[in-house]
Formats: structure tokens, sequence, C-alpha cells
């Protein structure tokens, strides 16, 4: 999208247009400063500039969190920057439910003598499992990057999923909640996570859905989300006045009363990257996974993590302006193993990790290009080099001398690429019941 700058002593100035970016490098004005996100660095001291405050928006998810920066002007709101962040917590509890698994057939083999612990450790406060705590370190980390690449003034971010509290009692009386117009939008958001954004009973998607009770109001069934699922207009009708397990489907009533995972993990971590957020001294503004869901059916925006965030708080402007170029796709990939002893998959010991991580000043996962001057493979190529404590590396699947490589970005535990860019809102005027 836009292209994030810095004067030349590091300081963020206001993102330019790419065109702009391009005349500045073809006149040698400024230089690449890092590719990934692509971002400039001017050649000269911009003393007199004023930055304009941008607003940071984040939509963090168990997943996959997305990022947008956004001009506000008015009740117009243009997104200049934006990603989406993949994160690697269920790769984590893997690998560790893994190791538990090895260690286990240890001890049962007697192969290795461990000493025994004391069950007198305590966890510190605020403790996150590690697949939790990973997501909130990568959400800080890029929040306190792009703090240092771009002037922004403000965050906002989605602190609940769902407001769990008043979907769970929606006959309160008085001044209803579900008389407010974002009560249907917390209820179907909820519910498309909760049963895959299909209909419950024939499994059809992208087909207008339909907000249906398991067990009839007319048998006794009540409006509770316990109560609820989806189904298509044509399943919907046929179930007319039976129970899911009347119709067929005895496993509704038990898949509705389980709790909703990834809902849980975002709540379990939500207060603490909130505390992150306001650790950087900028307002930070919180809202429901509800209120963005209407924000984006209002605006006529497709379903994407990096439009949601868009749509985060109410904030947000009346109108949003995307422009029509890729968002870059983050995608966490960790800094290396710390396992010195690489087991086969009985436990066994196969062979050991390198004493040294960096080799003649390169590192696997750093982005290279080579200049090859000639051989089968003569040209230039950049890509991700994997190290081998020998003159010859690894690169795009070919070996490579080292004295032909030039660094052009350090790895930093993250994978990149260009994802599908969205050019306009979609112009939908009949919404369908529930999207």
């Amino acid at each position: 999208m836009f292209v994030l700058v810095l004067d030349t002593n590091k300081k963020p100035l206001s993102p330019c247009h790419p065109a702009i970016a391009r005349k500045l490098l073809k006149q040698g004005r400024a230089a690449i400063f890092r590719r990934f996100p692509f971002m400039i660095i001017l050649k000269e001291a911009k003393s007199d500039a004023r930055p304009i405050g941008l607003r940071l928006k984040i939509d963090p998810g168990a997943k996959t969190t997305g990022f947008a920066l956004l001009l506000e002007n008015g009740n117009t709101g243009t997104v200049l920057w934006a990603a989406e962040l993949n994160h690697r917590g269920f790769a984590i509890k893997k690998l560790l439910a893994k190791r538990r698994g090895l260690r286990r057939g240890c001890r049962n083999r007697k192969t290795r003598y461990r000493a025994c612990r004391f069950l007198n450790r305590r966890r510190p406060k605020g403790w996150l499992p590690p697949s939790l705590q990973s997501r909130v370190e990568n959400i800080t980390t890029w929040v306190n990057r792009l703090c240092r690449l771009a002037p922004i003034g403000a965050i906002s971010m989605e602190l609940v999923r769902f407001d769990t509290q008043k979907l769970q009692n929606p006959e309160i009386s008085g001044i209803e909640y579900q008389q407010g117009e974002l009560f249907g939008y917390e209820i179907r958001e909820y519910l498309l996570e909760k049963w895959g954004r299909k209909c419950a009973y024939c499994g059809k998607v992208d087909v207008p859905l339909e907000v249906e009770h398991i067990v009839p109001k007319s048998r006794g069934g009540t409006n509770r989300v316990s109560n609820l699922t989806l189904a298509c207009h044509a399943c919907n009708w046929k179930k007319d006045n039976r129970t899911a397990e009347e119709f067929g489907f005895p496993d509704i009533q038990k898949q509705a009363k389980k709790p909703l995972r990834d809902a849980a993990g975002v709540n379990v971590t939500r207060w603490q990257l909130y505390e992150r957020l306001k650790a950087t001294g900028l307002p930070v503004e919180t809202g429901t996974g509800g209120q963005t869901k209407y924000n984006r059916a209002q605006r006529n925006l497709p379903k994407t993590h990096w439009l949601d965030a868009t749509c985060v708080g109410k904030s947000t402007p009346g109108r949003i302006v995307i422009p029509a170029r890729p968002i870059l796709v983050i995608a966490a990939a960790g800094h290396g193993k710390r396992q010195r002893c690489i087991t086969d998959k009985y436990g066994f010991p196969i062979k050991h990790a390198p004493k040294a991580k960096f080799f003649i000043g390169f590192q696997t996962g750093d982005i290279a290009k080579a200049m090859i001057p000639k051989g089968k493979y003569a040209g230039t190529h950049t890509g991700r080099i994997a190290i081998r404590f020998r003159p010859s590396f690894k690169l795009n699947g070919f070996d490579v001398h080292p004295k032909y490589l030039k660094i052009i970005q350090r790895a930093d535990a993250y994978e990149y690429q260009l994802g599908a860019q969205v050019s306009s809102p979609r112009m939908n005027p009949g919404a369908p019941t529930c999207a």
C-alpha cells in the first residue's frame, strides 16, 4: 500500500504514495531501509516536517491478527498500510505435546536418568501458556515496530470477540441490551465462529444463513446462545417444529454446549495485551467483535482480518477508502530450535545441533540476493538462505557460494509474502440474514 518513510535521523514521517517513493529512489534522495515492510529512509533531515497522526487498528485473533494504519479525515478514513499476522500458537502446543511424549517415553524405558523435581514450583503472576504467550508477544512486537516506523497517535483494539455476559442473559428487562443495534451482530458473529460459517445440518457454505433454535421455543426452548445454531432457509423450513435430535442430528445439542476454543484463547490474552498497549503511552480505544461486524456490514466491506481491524471501535469513520494494492501477510516462524539433541519419532538421538548460529556473517533465514556470473544458475536470484558449515549455502533449492551473496534483510523470526488485494467495497444493499 503506502510506503513508510523515515528521515535521515530515523524519525518516522507520514507515509507516501508508491509513485513518490519511486521518484525519490530514482533521484537518489532516498534509499531502501527495509524490504518487509517496505520502507525508505531519506538522505536529508526534515526538521520542519509535521507528520500526521495515524490510528493503528488491531483485530487480535487466535490464528490470525489483522493490522491497519488509518488516516482519519473527518468522516473519511484512508487505509495507508495493512497486514495480517499468522500466529504459531497451535504449532507450539503441538511441539510441546511431542516433547512431553518423548520425555515420558524415556522415563518409561529408563534409557536416560532425569532427577526428580520438587513439586513446589509456582507460576508467576500473569503467566500464560507458551502457545498463548506467543500471540501476545507477536502482536506486541509488531505494535512496537510500527510505532518506530510510522507516526502513530492512537490505537484501537478489539478487546473481546463476543460480549459473553450479555449473550448468556438475553431475557433481561428494562432498557434491554438486545434493543440496541449491536445485539444481533454479537449473537451472529458468535454463531458464525462456532459453526464454521456453514449450515449445521446440510453443511452448505456461501449461502444466507438463519439463526435457528435447536429446541423450538414452542417446545420449551430458550433464546440462550447454547440453544442456537445456524441453518440455511431450506433446512430451517424442513426442520419445522422438531428438535435437532428428532430431525436426525443428535450431536448438534452436544456441540452447541462445547466452549469456543479460539474465542476462549482470545479472551484469556486480552487483558495482558491491553496492558501492553497501554504501556506504549498512546490512547487505546477498545471495542467488541459484534461492533466490528456491525461497522463492516454498514460499510459493505468483505470479511477479512485486516478489514475487520479497519472497522474496530466506535471511532471508525463512516467512509473507508481502500487502495487497490496487495497487503502484507506475515507468518510467525520462530527463531529456530533450542533443542541440542535431535531425536527420531521414537525419542532416540540421531544428531546434534551445531554450536554456532552464524557462519561467515550469515544465518539461516536471511533474505539475500545472489549474483552468479556463470554456470547453470547464472543470473540474479533472491530468496531466503539456509546456511551450511562449509562454503555452500542453499538458496531457492540450489547451492550458492557465500561470495556471491548479499544480505537484503536479516532473519527476524517472521516470513513475508504479498496477499490478496481489495480494490473497493462491494456494493450489496441487501445483506443476508447472517453473513
